[in-house]
């Protein structure tokens, strides 16, 4: 069986085909656009996303509006002019994004339902709240163990009157220890 050339295909055609203007001109720059993108860019406009119900976009707007204003702020916090010394600019630059991690793990306590999910939080605060104090320790800076937990809404003017870590606070307040949970 004869097999025909890319070439005897493409001559054939151009023989049936109108002769080239602004119609062929457009369809073959749609198809070039149509080949070079992906194929997921597609499928958006084919598929638009559901919308949720009502109740649970009226559930998660506390949560959203705390994860935003979280990414905001580590974002806004991690903007930092330069000083020479390159590791304490990093730490300057990784404790935001750490403690841009605590609050966003503080939302998934606050409204999150996971079990799991709420114990993979319990140990971001944890592992976040060290790795802050590991990293300034490293710089020489002071580390303070009377901070509140990052969960406990207390004003400012207001001294802690707990003598536990705001580490072990997050972690009775929350239910890993035997502390009242919220």
């Amino acid at each position: 069986m004869h097999q025909p050339s890319f070439r005897g295909i493409v001559a054939a055609l151009s023989r049936k085909a109108p002769r080239p203007g602004l119609g062929t001109a457009v369809f073959g720059a749609r198809l070039l656009i149509a080949f070079s993108l992906p194929s997921h860019v597609f499928a958006h406009e084919a598929h638009p996303p559901a919308q949720p119900a009502t109740a649970a976009v009226l559930d998660e707007a506390p949560f959203w509006k705390e994860n935003e204003a979280a990414m905001i702020k580590m974002m806004n916090d991690m903007e930092i002019k330069p000083t020479g010394d390159i590791d304490r600019d990093f730490v300057a630059m990784m404790s935001p994004h750490h403690q841009g991690a605590i609050d966003m793990a503080i939302s998934e306590l606050r409204y999150g339902k996971n079990e799991q999910l709420r114990r993979i939080a319990q140990e971001i605060i944890v592992d976040q709240m060290q790795e802050i104090a590991a990293m300034k320790l490293a710089i020489g800076q002071p580390v303070t163990d009377s901070a509140p937990a990052p969960t406990q809404q207390q004003p400012a003017s207001t001294p802690v009157e707990h003598h536990h870590s705001g580490m072990q606070m997050a972690i009775l307040e929350h239910g890993l220890g035997d502390g009242p949970r919220r």
